[in-house]
């Protein structure tokens, strides 16, 4: 049974990994980790506010956009950078309990 974090580069979030069953892992684990995931999730909401922000750069510049093929680029900007946030609110609610 292996737990580790594992940077992703998408989210600039470190995520866990885990190798086995979460039941197998000692109560005094569970709490290392658990305070360890807390942690990272409490930066969860700060980075998705930082997307937000760039998508209405995206967007902003989209409005003034005149060139089609421009457009589209910033378009499927928004849209991956939408994705990723829906992406991070899954993760924030992601919260093991002890078992």
């Amino acid at each position: 049974m292996t737990i580790e974090f594992i940077y992703d580069q998408r989210l600039d979030l470190f995520l866990p990994s885990i190798d086995g069953s979460w039941h197998e892992i000692s109560k005094e684990q569970q709490e290392q980790i658990l305070a360890k995931w807390e942690t990272i999730r409490g930066i969860i909401p700060d980075r998705i506010k930082e997307i937000e922000q760039t998508i209405e750069l995206v967007h902003q510049q989209l409005t003034e956009e005149e060139d089609f093929d421009r457009s589209c680029e910033l378009n499927l900007k928004m849209a991956e950078l939408a994705s990723t946030i829906n992406e991070l609110w899954i993760w924030f609610r992601v919260t093991p309990t002890m078992t």
